[in-house]
């Protein structure tokens, strides 16, 4: 059975998720002022860099949406300070990310996405903005990790999510998100013999 488009980016979308809920709940004990602290990267600390991360899925989720309002939603985000609110806040906005890419279908995938921007009207297919919105996920949650080696914090393991074989990897991450590797991955290979 060929891995077809759609379900790719299902497992992508899932992949995000994963990523983020094991990267912030390593960042967890991180105090305000280390979140808080400069750091050398794109963006001078870990919340700033949480916070865009935020504030561009909201905007382009919307968009993928049709949403007409998704810059003043994307203005509309606060600037969390702390983990607290921020990781419900993302958790939201991957599961919404999550929900798009599990109703897509072909027909979906090259559907014109109008995107707002200040002075124009940008448009793309949703299967290229999916592509640019995971990318970005991955870029600037890449940039997070680098920021954490410089804390007290080890940067977690993120890229364990996409080959089904490494299951025994993520099963924590994927019994607390209430997830079955199955809904995520569907038909598996069998088991590669001992």
């Amino acid at each position: 059975m060929a891995l077809d488009l759609l379900h790719y980016l299902r497992i992508q979308a899932h992949a995000n998720r994963l990523a983020n809920h094991r990267q912030l709940t390593a960042m967890a004990p991180l105090t305000r002022d280390e979140l808080h602290a400069p750091r050398t990267s794109f963006f001078p600390s870990l919340i700033e860099t949480l916070n865009h991360i935020l504030m561009v899925d909201v905007y382009y989720i919307a968009a993928l949406h049709g949403e007409a309002d998704m810059v003043a939603q994307a203005d509309a985000v606060p600037r969390h300070e702390t983990l607290a609110t921020l990781a419900p806040a993302q958790a939201a906005a991957d599961a919404r990310l999550i929900g798009f890419c599990d109703r897509l279908d072909a027909a979906g995938l090259d559907a014109e996405v109008r995107m707002q921007r200040r002075d124009h009207v940008q448009r793309d297919r949703a299967g290229h903005v999916l592509a640019h919105l995971l990318n970005h996920q991955v870029h600037h949650r890449g940039q997070v990790h680098a920021m954490l080696a410089g804390t007290r914090i080890a940067p977690p393991q993120l890229d364990e999510f996409m080959m089904p074989s490494e299951a025994h990897l993520r099963r924590p991450d994927m019994a607390a998100l209430g997830w079955l590797e199955r809904d995520v991955y569907g038909e598996l290979l069998p088991p590669s013999p001992a």
